[in-house]
């Protein structure tokens, strides 16, 4: 086996985890900002894209700064 194969094999528990929590924050978060119309900063548009293509911490910036109220 390749030795970049190898090293894949023995990080690949690690890895699967950290996609799913990764892939279910992404999820979490584009269902927020599809569903609710207000936020602190910006439009909707610009956090989809935010969560879509920054990867964890996208989701995160938009739960910590860019949920706006629940109504």
């Amino acid at each position: 086996m390749n030795n970049n194969v190898q090293v894949l094999m023995k990080y690949l528990p690690i890895f699967i985890p950290l996609i799913i929590l990764e892939l279910a924050l992404m999820v979490t978060a584009l269902v927020h900002v599809l569903r609710h119309p207000h936020y602190r900063f910006g439009n909707k548009v610009m956090w989809i894209i935010i969560v879509v293509f920054i990867q964890i911490i996208g989701p995160i910036v938009y739960f910590v700064f860019g949920r706006g109220e629940d109504n």
